[in-house]
């Protein structure tokens, strides 16, 4: 017998199928709440309590500090599998065969190129342009060179699609970079894996050659892995929801990126930097910055520290925090900014207010100390959060529209004016 869920308003009862996922999650369905009640509906504002889907892609349990994609751990994904077979993975819902990744690989370097009027679009952007924004808009006008719409219900075009943005993405995501350091824009070297393409495509200068560190490219493909879907977040739902309304996949894709853009998501890592900025302007004194945050009356937050998700470790930084070591050891950065991190890592993993709270490092805290010592300006930082959630991305869209989930909808409790007469102008 099938467990419902009863629901009572003004004396009378309701009963609701609750839904069981794989993973022991319940969830009450309430899609006939509204016609079942006359009009009733729930108020849930940030849809903290919403399931907005089914989806098959991504499993996270906060509490525990689980993070899976496709019932693989994350651990594993980060230690045995590269970024493009992670991505194939996510979308397709299995590990590729050898066979099948050369393909992935290959297809996906035929149509690595660009088409020549983006440069264009490129040159109207002033230098002083954040790479999000162009980012956005170039993805966005890649819809003007692949006009037709994808049958969702043909393999393949549903195939072409996604091997054109994995592999038109990181070339814009590299010329955003290079339009806002002045460098002329790169196609890199299809003799490349994947990442290590990509780098070049960044950092190659004109009168030289550019071959990127082994512990560079590690600490990269992991990064981009650790990044690469984290379950209905903001920029997810976007997808989704934009997707739903049968919009394509780049313009979706789009959109994610502008939701990303925001400060509370994909600008944590920057904000990371930022306040290490600050603290080294202010004479470096860690300890003094770790007082003000257990100060309940100080506003200062210290960020890169714990999780709106993880009540416990952030699973992604266990992992992205040896290749953070490893690239600061490997490189030998001497920079006083890092060297702060490093220090307010060390005391808030020893302080027993930060460990009780389990206000652990997060994976924003060492992407941002990454980036920074491969050089990546802060700005870009973004942007690279946005080359590791493309496969999530896709994937998401590609199971909505395979689901054929209806257009997303939401409601609202209307607190404003009740009806009103209208009154002319001059009695106003």
């Amino acid at each position: 017998m099938s467990k419902t869920a009863i629901l009572e308003i003004d004396g009378k009862k309701y009963e609701f199928p609750l839904v069981e996922g794989t993973e022991n999650e319940v969830a009450i369905d309430i899609k006939s709440l509204r016609s079942d009640t006359n009009g009733v509906t729930t108020l849930d504002p940030g849809y903290k309590n919403t399931g907005s889907c089914e989806s098959a892609i991504t499993f996270l349990n906060g509490e525990e500090g689980i993070l899976r994609y496709r019932g693989y751990a994350i651990e594993d994904l980060a230690e045995k599998a590269d970024f493009l077979e992670v991505a194939y993975l996510l979308i397709f819902g299995e590990l590729p065969t050898k066979d099948e990744l050369i393909k992935f690989h290959n297809d996906i370097k035929a149509q690595s190129h660009v088409d020549e009027d983006v440069k264009r679009i490129i040159d109207g952007f002033p230098k002083s342009a954040h790479p999000m924004g162009v980012l956005s808009s170039l993805t966005s006008a890649l819809v003007a060179f692949n006009p037709s719409s994808v049958n969702v219900d043909s393999e393949e075009e549903m195939y072409n699609a996604i091997v054109k943005i994995m592999a038109k993405f990181p070339v814009l995501t590299a010329w955003a970079y290079r339009k806002r350091v002045g460098l002329p824009l790169d196609y890199g070297d299809d003799s490349l894996g994947y990442v290590e393409n990509f780098l070049k495509m960044m950092f190659k200068k004109p009168n030289g050659d550019y071959i990127p560190k082994q512990v560079i490219v590690d600490a990269l493909d992991k990064l981009l892995i650790l990044h690469a879907d984290h379950e209905q977040n903001c920029s997810t739902s976007t997808v989704r929801i934009v997707g739903s309304s049968h919009a394509g996949l780049f313009v979706s894709i789009s959109a994610g990126i502008a939701a990303l853009w925001g400060p509370l998501h994909g600008g944590a890592n920057q904000a990371v930097i930022e306040m290490l900025e600050a603290i080294k302007e202010d004479g470096g004194d860690t300890k003094k910055y770790m007082a003000k945050a257990k100060d309940k009356d100080d506003p200062f937050r210290l960020m890169g520290f714990g999780h709106r998700v993880y009540k416990n470790f952030d699973p992604r930084a266990k992992i992205i925090k040896r290749s953070a070591d490893s690239v600061l050891d490997d490189l030998g950065i001497d920079d006083p900014v890092l060297n702060i991190a490093k220090g307010l890592e060390k005391e808030a993993l020893e302080d027993p207010y930060f460990v009780d709270r389990k206000l652990y490092p997060n994976v924003d805290f060492y992407s941002g100390i990454i980036y920074r010592s491969l050089g990546i300006p802060v700005e870009m930082f973004t942007p690279m959060f946005a080359l590791g959630r493309l496969p999530g991305w896709i994937a998401q869209w590609r199971e909505m529209r395979l689901r054929k989930e209806p257009i997303g909808r939401p409601r609202q409790i209307y607190i404003g004016e009740t009806l009103r007469d209208f009154k002319p102008v001059e009695k106003r």
